[in-house]
């Protein structure tokens, strides 16, 4: 089926099977090949609804198109990096002239250096960078930093974000804990969001033991007045290193991430995502005496500091210039709140119409939505978000959250909000029932974090 907007043919639109044949014989080859069907466990076919998971053919600006020859407006690209729109022209020229140029030598390259400076321009709190190709090395390096900086072993999260890292020090304090040691569990410790009083509790019982704080500086919510400054008041008092993962409002809040809009300076940051528009670039920045530990200008014991065979792909560097240039020259900060406001509006607009106002939940900051759905009884619910993203996709719109590129235009924004409408006026008729299973075709969404597959 090749369509404008992916579309259901059969006789009702609310039992019509959505045929995704190629995508399906594609899904199939995936799993016998790759574990979890996918590379990434938020894209596993377990996040969407039973034989709807579309398998991408390519992509242009704000659309997808899946194998089986569907159009889609998409969001929350490539887990929210891809910010300006896939193939963005200023990014793709950028990558195209340094390919031709060699991706990678066995002394650093010149490019190295330019995007350092341009980096730290655009992000001035921090003195030094060094990259990587992923987040979880980004973060991983922070925390190794901060403990060889202070002596100490255990790291403090903030136990209300989803994810900093693939490794140990992260995932032991996940569902999916199988296979790290209990005595690596029991070095990370977690705070919660938003209170100063409970976090100076925790460093209080743990004197002297807790090498850092980590946290994303805001996330769906926006910081209460005084906790960014507070926090790093705390950390000044232990003696701890404070480190804020900007992968996700690094760009999205301001080009400087959430620490050049909010005014508070972490000790080390991490960026990605964004940065690269795609392409795989992270950063770890932060003050010259702590990331000087891991180079060779000073008398100390090395760290091993993000030392990685790719990290300084000239490829990549050049994508993540380009990005920093397009987001200062273009305002492109500025548009995604813009654009997030205006979808936002349209979204709730079109729930409270059709009687789900506090059903269908649009939640962040705007450059960031997420949407939460809740059932009759206000609780989050699997089932009735199986059958919103069901009713989404079947319109041709692929969204897991509702996650802005500045490439949307205001007919995509205006096609999304038309296929919400009709997602909540079955989602109206679910709740009536008190039974979304009618509408789920099949199993429900699951989370990524879970102990059993």
């Amino acid at each position: 089926m090749t369509t404008e907007y992916a579309e259901h043919t059969a006789e009702t639109a609310e039992t019509a099977e959505f045929l995704l044949p190629r995508s399906r014989q594609a899904n199939e080859r995936l799993h016998a090949l790759i574990p979890g069907g996918a590379h990434t466990y938020a894209k596993g076919d377990d996040q969407y609804p039973e034989n709807m998971a579309p398998v991408i053919s390519h992509g242009h600006g704000a659309h997808v198109w899946d194998v089986d020859g569907n159009r889609y407006v998409e969001y929350g690209s490539g887990l929210r990096s891809v910010s300006l729109g896939h193939a963005h022209p200023r990014v793709v020229e950028a990558v195209r002239r340094e390919i031709d140029r060699g991706s990678n030598f066995v002394r650093p390259s010149v490019v190295e250096v330019q995007a350092a400076e341009r980096f730290l321009a655009t992000v001035p709190t921090a003195e030094m960078v060094k990259f990587a190709k992923n987040g979880s090395d980004a973060t991983t390096a922070a925390v190794r930093l901060a403990r060889a900086a202070t002596g100490r072993t255990r790291v403090a999260l903030c136990g209300d974000h989803p994810f900093f890292s693939t490794d140990d020090w992260f995932i032991g304090t996940t569902p999916m804990s199988a296979g790290i040691p209990a005595a690596t569990n029991d070095l990370t410790v977690s705070f919660p969001y938003g209170d100063l009083a409970a976090t100076e509790e925790l460093l209080t019982r743990y004197q002297d033991e807790v090498a850092c704080l980590i946290l994303e500086p805001a996330t769906h919510t926006e910081p209460p007045p005084g906790y960014l400054a507070g926090l790093r008041e705390l950390a000044d008092r232990h003696g701890c290193v404070l480190i804020f993962d900007e992968m996700i409002t690094g760009f999205r809040w301001s080009e400087a991430g959430a620490q050049g809009l909010y005014g508070v300076v972490p000790d080390l940051s991490t960026f990605g995502k964004a940065l690269g528009n795609g392409f795989a670039v992270s950063a770890l920045a932060g003050r010259r005496e702590l990331m000087e530990r891991g180079g060779l200008r000073h008398s100390g014991e090395r760290v091993f500091l993000l030392s990685t065979t790719h990290g300084a792909e000239t490829h990549s560097l050049a994508a993540a210039m380009a990005v920093q240039t397009t987001y200062a020259e273009e305002g492109v900060t500025a548009r995604l709140h813009a654009l997030g406001e205006r979808l936002a509006a349209g979204v709730r607009d079109a729930a409270a119409s059709m009687g789900v106002g506090d059903h269908v939940v649009v939640r962040g900051r705007a450059s960031n939505l997420v949407f939460a759905t809740l059932d009759e009884n206000l609780q989050p619910s699997q089932e009735y978000r199986t059958l919103f993203l069901r009713r989404l996709l079947a319109g041709g719109v692929l969204a897991p959250s509702f996650v802005v590129s500045s490439a949307l235009s205001d007919t995509d924004i205006d096609h999304t909000v038309d296929v919400v409408a009709q997602a909540c006026a079955v989602y109206r008729k679910a709740l009536d029932a008190a039974d979304p299973a009618p509408w789920t075709g099949g199993r429900p969404v699951k989370p990524v974090f879970r102990r059993l597959a």
